[in-house]
């Protein structure tokens, strides 16, 4: 087999060149025009319950913006997932607040409910003051166990900050993951369920929360004929031209959806008598999955070829990050990384033309978070040292998930 198949790359649906025609041919090529309005109410159809969009530069922003509106300032503690990408937290720092890091349970992977509430609890009684805010996350688009988390960040009136960035089209109890907490992060990164080159969107529960967000993201401007700034703003609004790649991209939002769920039980027939390896899949049927990407766990025990060589050379780049930019590691070795086995694993589908990836290494194992508080249960720490990203986008075909299947198995000792 020649071709290399990523994890997952954008599929076009043929619908995107007539909008952003159109935005050339009426010369609107700025953070506004009608494809940003279009692509808005679009969206908004799509997550229903009421709930008003705007359309923004990064999923990353509308974390940054969800914090401001939440009122996050500096010396603030904002609760976040350890299980996730530093998007999650990131944003958190830069309004001089600090992560607190909870950890997850083990059949979603996500926020756990019952850690949460000890968290809080807990900084209460350190800090004398309660979290600003909670950003639980829908890691690799599995729900989490939203309703629990959502009852306890009642309790103690806390807003929760839903991170859908992987999780486009998921559902808990048939209502799309991003609507529940006061605002929904989206992102339409070129590896996201739907794309817009890059871009996101921010889910707000009102037409005033909305125009909030607009105002700081188009740099706080207030209605003066000349610019008068009163607040600090943002750059942070979606291009015209990327709103209408994400035009078109909604007209095959429902079938790329179906195409992920599709690889996943074609994954699940397939490596279903493969001794020890396991797919992660919905825990239960309020739960449903847009199986971002599909994962899997190797028990420790399970032995992959070439295991004796796992970490000899230093890796020069990113893995799975060809367009990103990364500082030379000076070791092959980090204080936690995933088992021998993985590593293996991963090489060797590397070989063959196979795109795969370590699952997120949590936060609160991450050196630049090391003064962070954390709450802890072992369970992401396990999970990242088990678990491997397989191939899952709409370019995934059904040839492909069989000769993935057929190379995991030849790799097998």
């Amino acid at each position: 087999m020649s071709k290399r198949i990523y994890l997952c790359l954008a599929h076009m649906s043929g619908q995107e060149q007539k909008y952003i025609q159109e935005a050339f041919d009426t010369n609107w090529v700025v953070p506004l025009g009608p494809n940003v309005n279009a692509f808005e109410a679009d969206l908004e159809r799509f997550v229903g319950q009421d709930k008003k969009v705007v359309a923004l530069s990064s999923g990353t922003a509308a974390v940054h913006l969800a914090l401001i509106a939440c009122g996050v300032k500096a010396g603030d503690e904002v609760i976040v997932q350890s299980f996730t990408f530093c998007a999650s937290s990131n944003p958190v720092t830069y309004l001089g607040a600090t992560p607190v890091f909870v950890d997850s349970e083990a059949e979603s992977w996500n926020m756990d409910p019952e850690l949460l509430e000890k968290a809080i609890v807990d900084r209460i009684k350190v800090t004398g003051k309660k979290p600003k805010a909670i950003i639980p996350v829908y890691l690799y688009g599995m729900p989490a166990r939203i309703e629990e988390i959502m009852r306890v960040a009642a309790k103690y009136g806390i807003p929760v900050i839903e991170d859908a960035a992987e999780g486009l089209g998921s559902r808990y109890d048939g209502k799309v993951c991003g609507t529940f907490g006061r605002y929904g992060v989206l992102s339409f990164n070129g590896n996201k369920m739907i794309t817009t080159s890059g871009g996101g969107a921010l889910i707000c529960p009102d037409d005033e929360a909305k125009q909030k967000i607009m105002f700081y993201a188009t740099q706080a401007r207030e209605s003066y004929p000349y610019y008068q700034h009163e607040e600090i703003g943002y750059n942070y609004r979606l291009s015209n031209i990327c709103a209408g790649i994400g035009r078109g991209q909604m007209t095959v939002i429902d079938e790329h959806i179906a195409h992920h769920k599709h690889v996943c039980r074609l994954y699940k027939e397939l490596l279903a008598d493969v001794e020890g390896i396991e797919l992660h899949e919905n825990p239960t049927s309020r739960q449903d999955s847009n199986y971002w990407l599909n994962t899997i766990l190797l028990n420790e025990d399970l032995h992959v070829k070439g295991e004796e060589h796992a970490y000899e050379q230093v890796v020069r780049g990113a893995v799975g990050g060809a367009a990103g930019v990364t500082h030379q590691a000076t070791s092959a070795h980090t204080a936690c990384e995933p088992n021998v086995n993985v590593e293996a694993m991963r090489m060797a589908l590397d070989v063959v033309g196979i795109e795969s990836r370590p699952l997120w290494k949590p936060m609160h194992l991450q050196p630049v978070f090391k003064s962070c508080p954390c709450y802890v249960n072992g369970v992401s720490e396990a999970l990242f040292k088990r678990g491997l990203c397989l191939p899952s986008g709409p370019c995934v075909t059904d040839d492909d998930v069989a000769y993935i299947v057929e190379q995991i198995r030849a790799c097998l000792a």
